[in-house]
């Protein structure tokens, strides 16, 4: 069993749900940050917000976009990347 004030602490966001004939108060894990783009701190589009269980569940293929340096810059770093590269 939980401790009786353990996820009475603001880490837990409340969520007030309706269950038969009442609403009953539940505690859920907030959700982590986005993720940034490692040059311009921009938000990564396709990389989900998951927390650590659920990501060890998820495939590879869903956790970041399939393209070179996805899930660590943006398309739009990505591209400067590749044209310095080949210059």
């Amino acid at each position: 069993m939980l401790r009786p004030g353990k996820t009475k602490s603001r880490s837990f966001r409340r969520v007030f749900t309706r269950v038969i004939s009442k609403t009953k108060l539940f505690y859920k894990r907030r959700k982590p940050k986005h993720a940034k783009c490692a040059e311009c701190g921009a938000k990564l589009k396709g990389v989900p917000r998951l927390d650590a269980n659920k990501a060890r569940n998820t495939p590879k293929t869903h956790k970041r976009p399939e393209r070179p340096y996805g899930g660590e810059l943006c398309s739009k770093c990505m591209r400067i990347r590749i044209k310095e590269n080949i210059k």
